[in-house]
């Protein structure tokens, strides 16, 4: 391992503080000066910020004193949350959220302090004080170490995380494009206006659909003490993502002494799954991992008549646009950010043939197929990625 001399932020560069001006002067807004929020840096994909909702004008700027960032500055957001970074592309000013740094050229490099500050959250965040909300205050900032190699080696660093996660990038952008596609392909099917409708009410009353039930309410929800790590895994919202998947480490384990006593809730290979409170809209295809497997008060399981419906398609109406509309349609009538189950059976989908679902599935498998080996291409990225962090600023590159 090689070893580097540490520095301290301010020996090689400028701490600057941001301001707001007054908000409710309309002369200091919507001119032509960027001007960076911490959400702005929460929204952003990849280091580089080259534009902001919201502009200053010169009148605006003066009057709250902030400064220009020129371009190359490492932005660091200094509260609520702590430890977002971005390099600004233009001249930019920031709000108060940000301690921003702006790098003397003959001693750091923006990409090496870039990926530093990224590789170090947990460390930055533990610095923040206060009562109300943490923050890290300039001084503090101004303190914080780094270690710091020849400027040939920082440039080669960041080039090397750079690439790396530009790689994890492009496996993003393709998952999202299979996503695309797999809604594409659904539209394709399923989008002719002369195909009948039904409601999920008349799905269920015709047997088409065998089980629609959410988890247990009232007295037998379980409780905290009731879970444990080898019990029955207790699937909620929470555990469901956005593109889908069912996260395993995101899923406690309920007592099976507690779990026997639940009736409903049990759910089976082929259920589809519908997040309907909080995150209302959340869809997944259970696929049976688990040997016995509950869900709690969160989420609706569908359970389709394989005779009559397949898991595939009705997972895919319930995720397509026209269906989702009708969410918040529902949610939009009520003061609560949820839609239950008497309010979902008048939710409707249209009712193809069997054979024109089953059509459909094998191509959605297909897709999945695709979607499965890109997910575990970027976890293998992801894991790389976090060993050549690791090992960047021990030396070891």
């Amino acid at each position: 391992m090689t070893t580097w001399h540490r520095v301290r932020l301010d020996d090689c560069c400028e701490v600057v503080g941001g301001a707001t001006p007054d908000t409710s002067v309309g002369s200091y807004w919507n001119g032509d000066i960027c001007w960076a929020t911490p959400k702005d840096l929460s929204d952003l994909r990849g280091a580089l910020i080259g534009d902001t909702p919201r502009k200053l004008t010169r009148a605006g700027l003066d009057s709250c004193a902030a400064s220009i960032l020129p371009p190359g500055s490492v932005l660091f957001s200094s509260r609520a949350p702590i430890g977002l970074v971005a390099i600004n592309k233009v001249p930019m000013a920031t709000n108060q959220g940000f301690k921003s740094l702006v790098p003397r050229e003959d001693r750091v490099h923006s990409g090496f302090l870039y990926w530093w500050l990224r590789s170090n959250r947990p460390y930055l965040e533990g610095l923040g004080n206060g009562a109300t909300f943490k923050e890290v205050s300039k001084a503090v900032v101004s303190r914080i170490e780094i270690p710091l190699p020849p400027l040939c080696e920082q440039r080669r660093i960041a080039d090397i995380l750079d690439r790396a996660d530009a790689l994890r990038a492009k496996r993003r952008a393709s998952l999202a494009q299979l996503d695309t596609l797999a809604q594409s392909i659904f539209l394709e099917h399923f989008s002719q206006p002369d195909l009948p409708e039904t409601t999920i009410g008349k799905l269920l009353a015709s047997g088409d659909l065998l089980l629609h039930k959410d988890g247990n309410h009232g007295s037998l929800y379980p409780r905290p003490d009731d879970f444990d790590g080898t019990g029955i895994p207790f699937i909620t919202a929470a555990a469901i993502t956005d593109d889908g998947q069912i996260d395993d480490a995101l899923i406690p384990n309920l007592k099976r002494d507690k779990a026997a006593k639940l009736r409903i809730g049990w759910i089976s290979n082929g259920d589809v799954l519908l997040a309907h409170n909080a995150s209302v809209g959340k869809v997944a295809l259970y696929d049976g991992r688990f040997e016995e497997a509950l869900i709690g008060t969160s989420l609706t399981a569908f359970r389709p008549n394989p005779k009559s419906l397949a898991s595939r398609y009705l997972e895919a109406a319930l995720r397509s646009e026209r269906f989702q509309r009708q969410l918040k349609q529902n949610m939009s009538q009520t003061t609560r950010n949820q839609v239950p189950i008497t309010a979902q059976r008048g939710l409707r989908i249209p009712k193809p043939t069997l054979c024109l679902q089953t059509e459909f599935a094998a191509k959605a498998d297909a897709v999945e197929r695709l979607k499965t080996a890109h997910r575990t291409s970027l976890v293998e990225l992801d894991e790389l990625f976090a060993s050549l962090q690791h090992r960047a600023f021990r030396g070891e590159l």
